[in-house]
């Protein structure tokens, strides 16, 4: 379908990828890339189908073996039957704005695995670890009936915690070797963390990493009944430890519908969409034309014209 296609052609583009074909799940997803002015009709469309998947965020600094454990948990999953969508975000190439990296460079074990769907997305200068479309593009691989969202973070350090935003579990991957303990502490991924795990468990200080993260654990506020994340220790190269990870997960997203956690993390997420949606509509409409309004208040508040609250009053209600 062209990219400048009516909305017509919408409802057969998402039935095809609802039954499984590869190249219509990824016009989709470039769709959501390229913010498209067929994405309300897609969305809209996608809705109904929604709420299935199992969407799993993978953080956790450079170095630590992201993709390499990505690809041994989409081995894992599919031996256990489920089909596996992963996004791999990359950082962006400040010349094309396109992915960098391209993590399905690592994964091509299961390139030809039409059970797998990979797609590395650019971040695009957006903080977090994540791209700015990353929801609408979760939402496309789970209406597509994808069992299991794994999205793999850019791997940018301490603001990589808003992948908890994303995900129903939210797996945080640690090497020993790296400062990761202390560095756990001050990213505040001691609270984020549903599964840790430890990677490249056949170096130096992994047992030791593992228990200054229980140590620390222990030491974090945690209501009466909530749940106790796991730590597990793995090799993602050699698959040591993964079959334990797909347990950990497996636990962690039963707990969340037996509590009812998920409903609740399901509607934050979709709160969060809405609020973004609604903030990007309101970022175009002010940026209509040569000179924009903000432009032109922004240039009265330099000048002393007008206060920044005057003039956020007098953009609101343009």
């Amino acid at each position: 379908m062209s990219r400048r296609a009516d909305a017509s052609a919408v409802p057969d583009l998402v039935e095809r990828a609802r039954a499984g074909q590869a190249r219509a799940v990824a016009r989709l997803v470039s769709l959501v890339e390229d913010e498209s002015p067929l994405l309300r009709p897609v969305m809209a469309a996608l809705a109904p189908h929604t709420g299935r998947a199992h969407v799993v965020g993978l953080t956790g600094a450079p170095g630590v073996g992201k993709s390499t454990s990505t690809n041994a948990l989409i081995g894992a999953l599919r031996a256990a039957g489920k089909r596996v969508g992963v996004l791999a975000v990359d950082p962006s190439s400040p010349f094309s704005g396109g992915a960098l990296l391209g993590d399905r460079i690592r994964m091509q074990d299961h390139a030809s695995d039409e059970g797998v769907f990979i797609r590395s997305m650019a971040s695009r200068g957006h903080l977090g670890g994540l791209s700015f479309t990353t929801p609408q593009a979760v939402r496309v691989l789970d209406a597509a009936g994808f069992d299991v969202v794994l999205v793999e973070t850019v791997g940018v350090g301490q603001s990589e915690v808003e992948v908890a935003g994303l995900a129903d579990t939210t797996m945080v991957l640690l090497a020993p070797g790296m400062g990761d303990g202390i560095q756990a502490a001050k990213a505040g991924i001691l609270e984020v963390g549903d599964v840790y795990v430890v990677n490249k468990a056949d170096r130096d200080g992994a047992e030791r990493l593992r228990r200054d993260l229980r140590n620390g654990l222990s030491l974090t506020e945690r209501a009466e009944g909530s749940w106790k994340p796991p730590i597990v220790l793995t090799v993602a190269q050699s698959g040591q430890g993964v079959e334990e990870v797909v347990e950990a997960l497996s636990s962690h997203r039963e707990w969340l519908g037996e509590t009812g956690q998920l409903a609740v993390r399901r509607a934050r997420r979709a709160r969060a969409e809405v609020e973004a949606v609604a903030v990007a509509a309101l970022r175009k409409r002010w940026e209509i034309g040569d000179r924009s309004s903000l432009d032109a208040l922004a240039e009265a508040v330099a000048a002393g014209e007008t206060d920044p609250y005057a003039a956020a009053d007098r953009l609101l209600g343009d």
